[in-house]
């Protein structure tokens, strides 16, 4: 079996993606403190001592989204440049990475966005994710994965009625993720499109409605992708 660093193991994707997969003896969940992705140096060493053969990258700052517009420094420093290290690493030891991005990259305008489609990102988070992707795409043995993804249960008490949606849960996702490891290029990964109150009812019949109000730095009301491709795979 094909040796993995998986990172961000600690975040809300990883706990469960490190429960679902507990049994595979092959996958290193490193904490930030031994693969560092600001410390270029720390990482090398691990990746020498492991050898792997795919870097699965979860780990980034997302929420809150507000925290991308206060401390720029941070989120580019691990979003992009962070990115960007793990890139020229698996350049050189010649490592396939698997990149988690965001549907956020896409207008979010018009709704049924493909993977060639133009982008333009709607806050410092996605740019800081997109970011990233640049970096990625340099590297031919790579996949970038753009997911528009929520944990279970629904965290919220309330869900908006004219936000529309790809949204899956994070276990959706854990359970065919295996069937994406030998793809390249870019996938968008999401559920079927609907409102973010449909989403949710069908996990907590109590949810309560809200209509967004559209504002500045608002969620747009319609960031939703095409995933034929990924439904051809899984």
């Amino acid at each position: 079996m094909k040796k993995i660093i998986f990172t961000g193991g600690s975040g809300r994707f990883g706990k469960v993606f490190k429960k679902f997969y507990l049994n595979k003896k092959n996958i290193s969940y490193p904490s930030s403190k031994v693969f560092d992705v600001t410390n270029f140096n720390k990482m090398e060493k691990y990746i020498k001592k492991i050898k792997p053969k795919i870097i699965i990258h979860t780990a980034a700052i997302s929420r809150p989204m507000v925290f991308h517009e206060k401390k720029i420094d941070v989120s580019i420093n691990t979003n992009i440049i962070g990115t960007a290290n793990i890139v020229t690493l698996c350049q050189k030891y010649k490592i396939k990475l698997i990149y988690f991005s965001t549907n956020y990259v896409y207008p979010s305008k018009k709704g049924n966005y493909k993977e060639y489609h133009p982008l333009l990102p709607i806050n410092n988070y996605a740019w800081s994710k997109l970011g990233g992707e640049c970096a990625v795409q340099m590297l031919k043995n790579s996949l970038i994965l753009r997911i528009c993804m929520i944990e279970k249960p629904f965290a919220y008490n309330y869900a908006y009625t004219n936000l529309k949606t790809n949204f899956m849960f994070h276990e959706d996702l854990v359970k065919v993720f295996f069937k994406l490891l030998n793809k390249k290029g870019i996938i968008n990964i999401g559920g079927p499109v609907q409102s973010v109150y449909n989403f949710a009812k069908k996990d907590n019949k109590k949810i309560k409605k809200k209509v967004l109000k559209i504002k500045k730095n608002s969620l747009p009301l319609n960031s939703t992708m095409n995933v034929k491709r990924f439904k051809k795979i899984c």
